[in-house]
């Protein structure tokens, strides 16, 4: 396209481009418009929308199936993202050591996070039956008698968390380590030449210049975790008292649109998971200036 001029060179751009963009509107934004106009609609998928403004919203203020979900969502957040995120660290620093076979066991710490969730369920709701699963069989050596993992409310959703830091470390690993293979070895010599250990090191100097990717990863977390589905679909006991009680708010969103075709209000609920996430990743946006650091040449 090189001296291409006027209408022939955005004739070729619009070739190039068009196809993607065509799919993006039809399947991206689309979808997402319709969404907000459904919103406020009352539709079960087999009369026609019906407008009723702002009644989803003022029956969700008013759903106590809602509040639980945002309640366990929340909840497996707090549990979930500061394991992960101090684990992913202490994974990153010991994968970057310079040591033979260290190939090996960064490419089996990255496993778990390729392995399709429905594989993950199965193997951990193995390991956490309570009868014939390893980890109360591991517990029983010691003496201890297991709970009921996946049946009870409060065990499950520790045994949800504990099955997503195993699958998700590796890969928070990976974004650590590629900051810390960015930081540059001659801080780490400067402060050598001035006798400083091994800790100092990595207060001074580590992490402060990983702020910017502990920056991206809390952000990430947060983003994906609000929307979290797979685990607390799969992993529950069938009809056990956590399979009928713990949901968090994409599965209410599910359980609303495809299982009592309240498309509306699954829509109106989807849209106050948004305005949630965006608040939340806006407020983080603003404080960032507080403790990241973004190196300078």
């Amino acid at each position: 396209m090189n001296g291409e001029r006027g209408w022939n060179k955005w004739a070729w751009v619009a070739l190039f481009l068009g196809p993607s963009l065509l799919g993006l509107l039809v399947f991206v934004v689309l979808p997402i418009l319709s969404s907000l106009v459904y919103a406020f609609t009352d539709w079960n998928l087999l009369s026609p929308p019906e407008f009723i403004g702002t009644g989803n919203f003022a029956e969700l203020l008013a759903d106590a199936a809602f509040w639980s979900a945002l309640r366990y969502t929340l909840t497996f957040i707090v549990m979930y993202v500061p394991l992960v995120f101090v684990l992913g660290l202490g994974l990153a620093l010991l994968l970057n050591q310079k040591v033979r076979g260290m190939l090996i066991v960064r490419t089996a710490s990255f496993l778990p996070v390729v392995a399709s969730w429905v594989v993950v369920s199965l193997i951990w709701k193995w390991i956490f039956n309570p009868s014939y699963g390893l980890l109360n069989y591991a517990l029983s050596t010691f003496g201890i008698s297991g709970p009921a993992w996946l049946f009870e409310p409060g065990s499950a959703v520790v045994a949800m968390v504990i099955t997503s830091v195993w699958k998700d470390v590796g890969y928070i690993a990976l974004l650590y380590l590629g900051g810390l293979q960015n930081i540059s070895e001659t801080y780490y010599e400067a402060a050598r030449i001035d006798g400083a250990n091994r800790w100092r090191s990595l207060r001074h100097i580590t992490l402060p210049l990983l702020t910017p990717t502990m920056f991206f990863v809390l952000i990430t977390l947060l983003i994906n975790y609000f929307q979290m589905f797979e685990q607390v679909w799969l992993m529950p006991m069938r009809d056990s008292a956590a399979d009928r009680q713990v949901e968090v708010i994409v599965t209410e969103i599910v359980k609303n649109a495809f299982s009592y075709n309240r498309m509306g209000y699954a829509s109106a609920m989807s849209w106050v998971l948004f305005g949630l996430i965006f608040a939340i990743t806006f407020v983080q946006l603003r404080l960032q200036k507080r403790w990241v650091y973004y190196e300078t040449e």
